[in-house]
């Protein structure tokens, strides 16, 4: 009986998305290769972006800004064909997006800008949501390997504007969560048991799936890493930079980078973003 060959996909960058990805895409039947910059002990762990390439037709991006995809792209080289599909799923901004996806398609091979939205938790349950931009249908190809670790696959338009949707959706993160950690530093400061917030919100229309995730690790001063304080301020940089091109005046999001630069400077770059609430403990 004929056996399709399952499709090869090579992962690269295995921070808290990519492990979990790779994860998901093995479970899904993909032959999946993988590589990081640091070696972790991961199935199929190949020596060099170069070598996913050769044992992969599609390539999914997982690394931490436009400089590591640049990086990447270079170690691949010459073994970046036209028969290979990247998937760029880094947060880069647009303009690094439609600087990568002219180096790819000089190369002859396919492109497709998919940030995503999610952070552990939901990318253990393979419940991320992935922004497209495409300009050449590349998400027909794709769409498999997405589909692997998602709930949903929103089509956003050409390629740089899903990286648009990414960095804004990521500014209304960031600005909620400074904005609780204050709403909840002056329920404490007035003497308020802080469980009574999450009281006052239930029935409130500023609730949001977000709050109810992050308000409890703020109460408990849990700031394990679902998406790292460094990470959301890259992504409000973006979007502070989005503004000055399109010369927009950013001022919420100018002092929430304000206060993500606080932490980063006392150590907590590395923390969940929620982290910003250690400055009124």
């Amino acid at each position: 009986m004929f056996r399709r060959k399952p499709i090869s996909v090579g992962i690269i960058g295995l921070g808290i998305i990519g492990t979990r990805i790779a994860s998901h895409l093995r479970s899904a039947g993909f032959a999946v290769s993988v590589w990081n910059r640091t070696p972790k002990p991961e199935p199929n762990f190949l020596g060099s972006p170069a070598e996913v390439a050769a044992a992969a037709d599609i390539l999914q991006l997982f690394v931490a800004d436009g400089r590591a995809v640049e990086e990447v792209l270079e170690a691949i080289g010459d073994a970046l064909t036209p028969h290979h599909t990247v998937i760029c799923s880094a947060t880069v901004g647009r303009a690094a997006t439609l600087e990568i996806a002219q180096r790819v398609r000089e190369r002859g091979a396919r492109f497709l800008d998919a940030p995503f939205t999610g952070t552990k938790g939901a990318a253990d349950k393979g419940q991320l949501v992935y922004y497209i931009g495409d300009d050449d249908d590349t998400l027909a190809i794709a769409r498999p390997v997405l589909e692997a670790a998602s709930k949903a696959i929103v089509p956003i338009g050409k390629v740089g504007d899903a990286a648009v949707l990414k960095v804004v959706t990521n500014l209304l993160a960031a600005a909620a969560v400074e904005t609780l950690a204050e709403a909840l530093a002056i329920v404490k400061a007035a003497g308020i048991a802080p469980e009574t917030l999450p009281r006052a919100l239930e029935h409130h229309g500023v609730r949001s799936p977000l709050m109810d995730l992050k308000l409890p690790a703020l109460i408990e001063e849990n700031y394990d890493t679902h998406f790292s304080l460094k990470h959301m301020l890259k992504d409000v940089r973006f979007g502070l930079e989005l503004g000055a091109q399109l010369k927009l005046d950013l001022p919420v999001t100018a002092a929430t980078a304000d206060a993500m630069c606080q932490g980063m400077t006392l150590g907590w770059a590395e923390l969940d973003f929620a982290s910003v609430m250690k400055r009124y403990s």
